[in-house]
């Protein structure tokens, strides 16, 4: 889709584990020379565990691959498997046909007259089993017993057993204890580191690049590993889908803006960031004066000559000056207050003529 945009020969983060793409980091070097030296020199069972998608199954094709011919390989990617069907999925895949209605004594038979025609060719015969923490204890046990043939002077089979870090709890049962002395070469893989996140992401880029490579910034690698945690399988997932996004944008460069969306519509969550440190505000370089407060505005004062006093007996009363509205009368020569009629009338005050 965005192949030929960004002048890439195939997509560089395809989720199929791919030899071709091996990056060696530090931990996948090691873990590859376990491997290596557990089967070169026919040591017994090999324990290659490690969290879900940091590149278990590449591994294990990178150095199938490496074999000649000589090796005879039969490899179990589904593990629910009783015991019994785990016999018959090994000879399948060794292409051997177990007969109908064959009791398991009579595949077992069958099973170790291959394995001894094997040694007689002077083939070597490997047994992988991906996946197998989803075995049972007695699926398990059944492996064991499987690795009990053998000849005078070593073994007829060989077993390597790569899964979950749910694999080193199951081996630690006291029920596995036989298997458990049984393992020479055990190894956990762990995830990349920062520096090793950036250079897997560029590295597959090269890979893939028929010309001059597209480059990831240290920005954009940082980002990411923040959100993967250096788990490859998240980074293919995440790098993909900046590459996609961008195709998409007709954007030639990655740069940080993008990767930010990028994250957020494929909801990546804060919290699988580690927290940012906090930061203190900048002092201001300009003192600048406090404002000094509004001053508030003082009441009118009260004018008193608004105000007439009245004796209507032995106490003062004081009240609040209205305007007088005089009535006139037939007699010029007596006049009342509006207000006065109105206490006369409705409260019985006595009304003091003007």
């Amino acid at each position: 889709m965005y192949e030929r945009f960004y002048g890439l020969r195939e997509r560089p983060f395809s989720l199929t584990p791919d030899p071709d793409y091996l990056f060696l980091s530090g931990v996948h070097r090691e873990a590859l020379n376990h491997l290596r030296y557990g089967i070169e020199s026919h040591a017994g069972f090999v324990v290659i565990t490690g969290e879900i998608g940091c590149g278990k199954t590449t591994l294990l094709q990178s150095v199938l691959r490496s074999l000649d011919s000589r090796t005879a390989i039969a490899r179990l990617v589904h593990t629910l498997l009783d015991p019994r069907e785990v016999i018959e999925a090994v000879m399948l895949d060794f292409g051997l046909d177990p007969a109908p209605g064959c009791s398991k004594p009579q595949l077992l038979r069958d099973l170790a007259r291959y394995l001894v025609d094997q040694r007689a060719a002077g083939r070597f015969v490997l047994l992988v089993i991906d996946e197998a923490q989803n075995l049972t204890e007695l699926a398990l046990e059944e492996i064991r017993m499987l690795s009990n043939l053998e000849t005078e002077k070593s073994k007829l089979i060989q077993v390597v057993l790569a899964g979950q870090p749910q694999l080193r709890d199951l081996l630690e049962r006291p029920s596995l204890e036989q298997l458990r002395q049984r393992v020479t070469v055990n190894y956990h893989l762990m995830p990349m580191g920062p520096d090793e996140t950036a250079a897997y992401i560029n590295h597959r880029l090269r890979r893939a690049s028929i010309g001059p490579p597209l480059t990831f910034p240290a920005d954009v690698t940082d980002l990411i590993y923040r959100h993967s945690l250096g788990v490859a399988r998240k980074v293919n997932i995440m790098a993909d889908a900046m590459l996609l996004f961008g195709y998409g944008a007709n954007k030639r460069a990655i740069d940080l803006p993008h990767a930010h969306d990028v994250l957020r519509e494929l909801g990546c969550r804060d919290s699988e960031c580690p927290p940012a440190a906090a930061v203190a505000p900048e002092p201001d370089p300009i003192p600048r004066p406090v404002p000094a407060p509004e001053p508030r505005a003082e009441p009118a004062p009260v004018d008193e000559s608004r105000f007439e006093v009245f004796e209507p007996g032995a106490s003062d009363v004081l009240r609040l000056f209205q305007p007088s509205y005089r009535v006139v009368s037939d007699s010029p020569a007596r006049t009342t207050s509006f207000w006065a009629r109105m206490r006369r009338g409705f409260m019985g005050v006595p009304v003091f003529e003007d």
